[in-house]
């Protein structure tokens, strides 16, 4: 039942993610922004949320153990942004493979996917370094939280501000399919967008609660901790509106957009939920944790790399692919 539960909640998420960035693509539209706006801002934040949730109620609303809601929620604030920039990425690439080769060439905006890189690497940085700040030393952390937060209030500003310029160059956002809502006859407006998006995020955090519970039982019933199981399992089941959103735009040909989804989400969660797990959870050094942020900042950087020196190619993702098979390896062994 528990893996049923499991299941259930997924698909219950799936469902709320699709809804929810469905209707983001339409008000990116309705605002005339670019598609760097829509994809790392609108739809990177939209099916981010249910990574998002799950640390969230983890730690406020969680089980009945606050070790094992600390747990969940350092699991799946770190698990998140090491699977986007690992497996996410990887995943992408193949999805094209077959189409473009292993030295096909991806075409993302420059600017804006740099932009993204960045950012999340300062503050993936500052996530590194506040795991050993003692707990003594609680104004450090919130210092250090705060200033994630402001590295993301930032990060917003710089990418609405580039929009303009983006759109004159023939990079707005257009929503292909039609809304949901509209779909039962509903008119497509601003009333009808607002609404589809609070029915989205509230069966985001219903399935996110759900999912929860399911874990804290799982993990009692493989054996595993469940900071292992949130690093590893929440991860994937939370993030599949991501890669398969990512993987349909790319196939299409819309890098920018596929792009955006996952590195935009890679800064919200790298800002965020890490600048919350700072300050209200134990965030110590644990290796399983460690390894995570050490591989998650050697595969952005792998991806900063690429831009510096002018491309990238579908093979160059296949290596993120690699470093989340090393990080199974290390953390399972």
């Amino acid at each position: 039942m528990v893996f049923l539960q499991l299941f259930v909640m997924l698909i219950v998420i799936l469902i709320a993610a699709e809804v929810f960035t469905n209707a983001l693509e339409h008000l990116g539209e309705k605002l005339g922004i670019s598609e760097g706006v829509t994809g790392s801002l609108f739809a990177a934040v939209g099916t981010a949320l249910p990574e998002t949730m799950v640390p969230l109620l983890a730690i406020f609303a969680g089980t009945t153990s606050m070790a094992t809601n600390h747990e969940i929620g350092v699991g799946a604030i770190l698990g998140a942004p090491l699977m986007l920039a690992t497996l996410s990425l990887s995943l992408m690439a193949l999805s094209v493979y077959k189409r473009r080769g292993a030295n096909g060439h991806l075409r993302p905006e420059r600017t804006g996917l740099t932009r993204d890189i960045n950012y999340f690497i300062a503050a993936f940085i500052l996530a590194a370094v506040a795991l050993y700040v003692p707990h003594h030393e609680m104004w450090i952390r919130y210092v250090i939280g705060f200033a994630m937060v402001m590295i993301y209030v930032v990060y917003v500003w710089q990418t609405l501000r580039a929009s303009k310029s983006l759109v004159a160059e023939g990079h707005a956002t257009e929503a292909h399919n039609p809304m949901f809502l509209s779909r039962l006859g509903l008119p497509t407006n601003t009333l009808t967008i607002t609404v589809q998006i609070i029915l989205g995020l509230l069966l985001l955090i219903a399935g996110a609660k759900g999912f929860i519970n399911g874990v804290d039982e799982a993990s009692h019933i493989l054996g595993i901790s469940a900071l292992m199981l949130s690093l590893l399992i929440i991860p994937i089941a939370t993030e599949l509106p991501e890669k398969v959103n990512s993987i349909l735009w790319i196939r299409k040909g819309k890098d920018t957009l596929a792009f955006g989804n996952i590195t935009g989400a890679m800064v919200f969660q790298g800002t965020l939920l890490p600048a919350i797990g700072i300050t209200l959870t134990p965030w110590e050094p644990r290796p399983e944790v460690v390894w995570g942020l050490v591989i998650t900042l050697l595969a952005a950087l792998w991806m900063r790399y690429l831009l510096h020196k002018g491309g990238i190619r579908v093979w160059h993702l296949l290596v993120n692919g690699a470093m989340y098979v090393t990080y199974l390896v290390i953390a399972l062994s």
